[in-house]
């Protein structure tokens, strides 16, 4: 009984015999099925990616973006319903203006990822229904490199060198295995994120829509900036290219 969630996932308060937490799990759910978000560290910066469901045409340009700033140095794109993921955005956001007030300078990356995550993870204990969204976290500087976290709805918090979460997140990890991420600029990894997830789409299912994309580096002296609208229309010209050179070979 318990396998299926059956009288224990009424409340995220309740674990079932064999340890489960089925509110969390369902949770989880919600990023898994929803639009695929990569995040790759190269040599000199960072650079998420989000595939962006545009769900009407009577939408302003990039409306209901997926990414934001935290502060000026460190950047953050959310998964998952989206609701959930702004008021993480919004609480990240609260926290570092706290930081700055509180210490005079920039709250730092880790920081910011570990108090979202302690938020989400207090949600989970049955106070009210857990965060059907999870977080990427990224920053740059010239003495600590790139740094990239993902902060769950359980509330785990990992680093990573890249990582990706949504309906695809299996495939586009395979293709970011085959990349020598450690040896590609910023220029170079904006290009493959849009290759993987333009490859990874279900051209069936995956209609309407738009890659959203952001980066922090050392072009960008450590600020966390949206990617140019030119930049990200040649990186998709690029991958397309590359994906039907590969379809010619195969």
């Amino acid at each position: 009984m318990s396998s299926i969630g059956t009288g224990y996932d009424l409340a995220a308060s309740t674990f079932s015999p064999d340890g489960r937490i089925f509110q969390v799990e369902y949770a989880q759910k919600a990023v898994d099925n929803a639009g695929t978000m990569i995040a790759i560290r190269g040599k000199n910066g960072i650079v998420m990616v989000a595939d962006k469901v545009i769900s009407s045409k009577l939408y302003t340009d990039n409306a209901n973006p997926r990414m934001f700033n935290v502060n000026d140095n460190v950047g953050v794109g959310v998964a998952g319903n989206y609701p959930d993921g702004f008021s993480l955005k919004n609480y990240a956001y609260g926290e570092a203006m706290k930081w700055l007030k509180d210490y005079r300078e920039p709250m730092p990356i880790q920081n910011i990822s570990n108090a979202v995550a302690e938020y989400i993870h207090i949600h989970t204990l049955g106070i009210s229904r857990p965060f059907g969204a999870g977080a990427f976290f990224v920053a740059w500087n010239k003495q600590a490199g790139g740094r990239l976290f993902l902060v769950e709805p359980s509330g785990l918090n990992y680093e990573y060198k890249a990582w990706a979460v949504g309906k695809h997140r299996q495939a586009a990890k395979a293709e970011i295995e085959k990349l020598k991420i450690d040896e590609l600029d910023v220029q170079q990894l904006a290009k493959e994120a849009a290759r993987i997830i333009m490859a990874v789409r279900d051209e069936s299912k995956d209609k309407n829509v738009q890659i959203e994309m952001g980066w922090v580096g050392e072009h960008t002296n450590g600020k966390y900036e949206e990617v140019p609208e030119d930049v990200v229309t040649a990186a998709e010209e690029w991958a397309t290219a590359k994906l039907d050179e590969d379809d010619m070979e195969d």
